[in-house]
């Protein structure tokens, strides 16, 4: 199970990150850390086909990721979640949790609260819309 980061004391959490990445397999340590171009998608008869370089890069992507989503309160996952890339995570958390940047943090913690408040106020004006069975016959 990996370390979880709850948006405080990111400079602990980023080594204990580090050290278990690396620990579980170099590889992802390094897709995290430098990226990597992912690959063209070949569409042939209606399926995407990658060679096995491709694949073991999609599958490296997808498994930092998986680590880096599963280190990550829902706070701090609500910040990145749109991320494609576990390089691109990795330099988010950076951003907004690094040293220096609570501007960036409040940043991000602003457009959770405003994202929460429209999504209630979609909720609450559907309510107004709803219809019961026995109104509409």
């Amino acid at each position: 199970m990996p370390p979880l980061f709850d948006g405080d004391n990111y400079s602990e959490s980023k080594v204990k990150m580090t050290s278990f990445i690396q620990s579980l397999d170099y590889d992802l340590w390094y897709i995290i850390v430098f990226g990597h171009e992912m690959p063209k998608e070949n569409v042939s008869n209606s399926r995407i086909r990658y060679n096995e370089k491709e694949k073991e890069i999609l599958r490296l992507n997808a498994k930092a990721k998986h680590l880096l989503f599963c280190a990550l309160n829902s706070n701090v996952f609500d910040c990145i979640s749109s991320c494609i890339m576990a390089k691109e995570i990795w330099d988010k958390l950076e951003y907004f949790y690094g040293e220096n940047n609570d501007e960036a943090t409040s940043l991000c913690l602003m457009a959770k609260d405003e994202s929460e408040s429209e999504s209630d106020e979609e909720d609450s004006s559907k309510e107004g819309n709803e219809v019961s069975y026995d109104d509409f016959v």
